[in-house]
């Protein structure tokens, strides 16, 4: 069975920064690409970043371009998601998402709240 699990959530101030992780875990055969969707209250689930597995190529949305980084980590099957310069707005839940076998699986999520 796949497991997405994320880590690195928590409350910050504004300005701050946080650097979330996912690690995947199961009978994996080959990942295309891993990223990261948040969801704030009251709101769509939305996108946020991806990263294609074998080139590395990355893709932001507009609203977090310049101050959200995401790597991955081919050998442990981790991707993490570096968020700097953390606004009120930046706060949600963080959800991992992963497409691997032409399968999309997705993580439990993690919190984010910034607030002074």
């Amino acid at each position: 069975q796949v497991q997405l699990v994320e880590s690195g959530g928590g409350l910050v101030q504004p300005g701050g920064s946080l650097r979330l992780s996912c690690a995947a875990s199961g009978s994996i055969f080959r990942i295309y690409g891993m990223g990261w969707f948040r969801q704030a209250p009251g709101k769509d689930r939305e996108f946020v970043a991806t990263i294609n597995w074998s080139g590395g190529y990355t893709y932001y949305a507009d609203s977090v371009k310049g101050r959200f980084t995401i790597s991955r980590d081919n050998a442990k099957n981790t991707v993490d998601l570096l968020i700097n310069s953390l606004k009120p707005e930046d706060t949600a839940v963080y959800y991992c998402h992963m497409t691997a076998d032409g399968t999309a699986y997705w993580g439990q999520g993690t919190q984010v709240t910034v607030s002074s």
